[in-house]
């Protein structure tokens, strides 16, 4: 029963973290058009395809594109440095939330700047530098590994064994469950 609950843990925290990093990264768009008196027109979330935000108005769009991966890093960051701090039974999976943010936003900035891909067109068109992109994803995506380093025990692996805290699994699997209903819920297609 022990391996149930670890396969619930596992898939649920990588879902979870795909859907959680698609909704942070979107709110710092969201946040940085509020901050430069941008409009929305809508955010998609809907988790059957790749996440974006829409404006009617972007007077800077640098700004507003930015704020997307730089939001991206802080808020998982912050969440989990709080949880750790305050010796959260659970704070790993906040860690590997922060370490799996880090390491999207990363390869996406990174190596999107190559192909000049979704944000990273945008970021390149408005004035960003190719070496920024690269540089920001070479800091990035290396800390994002590192968050990762040595989490494998929390989700059962090696000694542990398939034993994992079926609070965490559960836990894990109620907040994926969350962020697919709001994913459906924020702009579909």
């Amino acid at each position: 029963m022990s391996r149930v609950h670890q396969v619930v843990l596992i898939c649920s925290t990588v879902l979870g973290a795909w859907l959680g990093m698609q909704a942070i990264h979107e709110a710092g768009h969201v946040l940085g058009a509020c901050l430069t008196e941008g409009r929305v027109a809508r955010v998609v979330l809907n988790p059957l395809t790749i996440s974006r935000t829409d404006l009617v108005d972007n007077p800077h769009p640098l700004v507003v594109v930015w704020s997307g991966p730089l939001f991206g890093l802080a808020a998982p960051l912050l969440l989990w440095s709080v949880a750790a701090a305050l010796r959260v039974p659970w704070a790993f999976l906040l860690r590997f939330f922060a370490g799996f943010c880090l390491l999207a936003n990363g390869v996406y900035i990174g190596i999107g700047a190559l192909d000049r891909v979704g944000d990273c067109g945008e970021m390149l068109r408005h004035g960003s530098e190719p070496w920024q992109l690269w540089l920001f994803g070479a800091v990035t995506a290396p800390v994002g590994l590192w968050l990762w380093h040595r989490q494998g025990r929390q989700f059962g692996l090696g000694s542990a064994n398939g034993q994992v805290s079926r609070g965490a699994a559960y836990g894990s699997l109620v907040a994926c469950m969350a962020l697919l209903v709001l994913g459906f819920a924020i702009g579909g297609e």
